[in-house]
């Protein structure tokens, strides 16, 4: 049986005994399309970000222009005919990400605020980290988005990529997320969208399809370990790695081109019931001209 480091937090050793308890050991090479980057202890935030470089031996790339969360659609393996119908908007947003800029909706469940509050007061501020907003927001202009690169020094190649997004009059962090593409089990490809944790990390892994009008909908609707859906991963006090698959909880985001403008809804539900919705209204930057290159 595994074991939680003793010198942390009661509660993230609590959770991390949970995911040991009712989760399962995994091998990091037959599970390798699961694993990502863990955070320390002492909080996660703009901190994470160097110690990933540092213990990856990488370099930050400081340039702010068409950096995106994925390097191409290419690499999610979408039908020929999916790909064809596939919004030309939606696919520059997620291949060039750092030229655009969004306004906030956020709409709880009051069924599920309370448990909102909860996350926050026992680790979002702690641990700089899914800082979600509590208060419906009708209309917000008050989030900064920065894709953050990390590449390797020699070659140049690009290893790394973070969604670092902070609230503007507190500068507080509200996701501090790796991105990448990985490939399932079964074959399928799917964006992989890793937030880390204290000695571990949360996974949501997204499957992509296009539907009749072009719109990208991304789902983490399945139905058990090896499927796309969202995971707890945990590195042990003996350093064996434990991950716990959470059936329940599923995310759904749509992005789609209207008035020249991309629209994305993304609505997380926990045993079928809507815990939040996100939609964010995305544009071009205006200020692309003056981005240092």
């Amino acid at each position: 049986m595994g074991s939680p480091h003793k010198k942390q937090k009661l509660q993230d050793w609590l959770t991390q005994q949970w995911v040991i308890l009712f989760g399962r050991k995994i091998d990091k090479t037959e599970e390798d399309w699961l694993l990502g980057p863990f955070g320390g202890t002492q909080g996660i935030g703009l901190k994470f970000i160097n110690q990933l470089a540092e213990k990856e031996q990488l370099i930050i790339d400081t340039s702010q222009k068409d950096k995106g969360l994925i390097e191409s659609i290419e690499h999610l393996n979408l039908p020929a005919s999916q790909l064809k119908l596939l919004s030309k908007n939606v696919i520059d947003f997620y291949e060039n990400t750092s030229n655009y800029e969004f306004d906030l909706k956020v709409k709880w469940n009051p069924l599920f605020k309370n448990f909102g509050r909860l996350l926050r007061l026992l680790f979002s501020n702690r641990i700089e980290q899914l800082n979600v907003p509590i208060e419906n927001i009708p209309n917000s202009r008050g989030l900064t988005s920065e894709i953050i690169q990390l590449r390797d020094a020699q070659t140049k190649k690009l290893k790394r990529t973070l969604w670092l997004r902070t609230f503007k009059a507190s500068g507080k962090i509200v996701y501090s997320g790796v991105y990448e593409t990985c490939t399932l089990p079964s074959g399928k490809s799917c964006i992989k969208a890793i937030f880390p944790l204290p000695n571990g990390n949360a996974t949501v892994i997204l499957a992509p399809m296009v539907g009749k009008k072009g719109e990208l909908i991304l789902s983490s609707a399945g139905k058990q370990f090896g499927d796309s859906g969202f995971y707890f991963l945990l590195n042990d006090s003996n350093g064996k790695l434990w991950a716990k698959y959470i059936k329940s909880f599923k995310d759904r985001l749509v992005a789609k081109t209207e008035d020249e403008q991309i629209l994305v809804k993304q609505t997380l539900t926990l045993w079928g019931l809507k815990v939040l919705i996100f939609e964010y209204n995305i544009r071009k930057r205006r200020d692309l001209d003056d981005f240092s290159q």
